[in-house]
């Protein structure tokens, strides 16, 4: 099974078979605290180089609580050198979705072949795992175009005239360094992939902590942006202040995305990942 579902308390009568990316949601399972985080295995794409990204989510039963597992013995990702990039800060039941899609991904090569990529967490006295792997079709997505729409991810910087990300793995930032409770200024360019031609939808972008041992706060953590407003070349600029209660090493992600969520077709999306280091 390639969805972490088997949630404790569930009586059988009350599980069903979860679709490509899905996780068994159920109302009842959800609670303000106390529960655990199940790590979701989204599906994988093929990158233009031949390699492939395993896409990974997950889902929290809290409506409230948010809960810190940090990298190591209670979240891990098999086998070891893939291990990293997933998120330590598990935040609860977003409003209006049912969970968090595709908050990283994971790059094999061409020849990975039948092997898996496995995560799993701890949390709550829990302990739930997902395979990623290649071998079935019905997980293939698209990776940053809608099959059939007009519908693309957009295409997101973290530099001027830098390189482009687009998609879940997206893109990640040069490292930045800061003092502990002083704002550092992050930039970030949006603008809409020229092959999705018709689409004036605007575009959210969404900061959060991935990992770090302290608490962030964003001056702006949502901001949207009109398709109007987009610069002739490179995009529209929108800039976030952030500030870290304690040092540390921490990875930001911004997630820019069509204010219509498309999260459930596994489109369409852009992460962006920015490492900082805080000091005293």
């Amino acid at each position: 099974m390639l969805c972490a579902t088997a949630l404790a308390g569930q009586r059988a009568s009350e599980r069903r078979v979860a679709n490509p990316g899905e996780t068994q949601f159920e109302v009842q399972l959800l609670r303000p605290s106390g529960g655990p985080v199940v790590p979701i295995f989204e599906g994988w794409y093929r990158n233009p180089d031949g390699t492939f990204e395993l896409s990974f989510g997950y889902f929290s039963v809290n409506t409230e609580e948010t809960l810190e597992v940090p990298l190591g013995p209670d979240n891990f990702l098999a086998p070891a050198e893939y291990d990293g990039r997933q998120p330590t800060r598990f935040e609860p039941v977003p409003e209006n979705d049912r969970r968090h899609w595709g908050a990283f991904t994971v790059t094999v090569p061409a020849d990975f072949g039948s092997r898996d990529v496995v995560w799993t967490l701890r949390s709550h006295g829990q302990t739930l795992s997902v395979p990623g792997r290649l071998t079935s079709p019905a997980y293939e997505l698209a990776g940053w175009e809608f099959p059939g729409r007009s519908s693309m991810s957009p295409l997101l910087r973290l530099a001027p005239g830098g390189p482009v990300g687009r998609g879940p793995r997206g893109i990640t930032g040069d490292a930045r360094r800061v003092q502990a409770g002083r704002p550092l200024d992050l930039a970030a360019w949006v603008a809409r992939d020229p092959e999705a031609a018709g689409d004036e939808r605007p575009i959210n972008l969404k900061w959060f902590k991935h990992q770090g041992p302290g608490d962030v706060t964003f001056a702006v953590r949502v901001a949207s942006v009109e398709a109007d407003a987009w610069a002739p070349a490179g995009g529209a600029e929108v800039i976030t202040a952030v500030t870290f209660s304690e040092p540390g090493d921490y990875l930001l992600r911004v997630l820019a995305f069509n204010v219509i969520r498309e999260f459930e077709f596994q489109c369409c999306w852009t992460n962006g990942f920015v490492p900082v280091t805080v000091a005293p």
